[in-house]
């Protein structure tokens, strides 16, 4: 699927959900909340990184559909960049490994990542309601220090 018709898809998406119609189930995967970090040093700036995966599943229109998304955010000091990815993986692909997922990437672009955060919104609000629209898992990512 191309980037434009992601974003028709998810924009009816997200109207269907509003109207009630839609249930998904959400499985988050992050290291936000670790205590232990890793760091990635470029040139003379350590950056603290953190990554964020989140799996949307839904059945639309009967048919499954899964969209996985992956963050990096790295921070040092006040600066912070983030890199964002894409997938839309078969059904036989739940992993949350880019290694598993670049193969499945939908080119990305401003206009994609804010209707993918407007649905993560959406479902949020849906998930604190409790009422079983929005089934939401969230996971520790373990961090793998590499001592020297």
């Amino acid at each position: 699927m191309k980037r434009d018709e992601l974003k028709q898809m998810l924009d009816k998406m997200k109207k269907d959900t509003e109207d009630g119609k839609l249930r998904w189930r959400l499985d988050v995967q992050t290291t936000e909340g670790n205590e232990e970090k890793y760091t990635v040093q470029e040139g003379n700036v350590a950056w603290v990184v953190d990554e964020c995966y989140v799996s949307y599943q839904c059945t639309y229109r009967g048919k499954e559909f899964c969209m996985i998304t992956y963050e990096m955010m790295k921070t040092a000091g006040e600066r912070i960049r983030t890199v964002n990815y894409v997938f839309l993986p078969p059904l036989g692909v739940r992993l949350f490994s880019l290694h598993t997922l670049l193969k499945h990437s939908v080119e990305a672009d401003a206009v994609l990542m804010s209707q993918i955060h407007l649905l993560w919104e959406l479902l949020m609000r849906l998930s604190k309601k409790q009422d079983g629209q929005v089934e939401c898992h969230i996971m520790e990512a373990d961090v793998s220090i590499e001592e020297d």
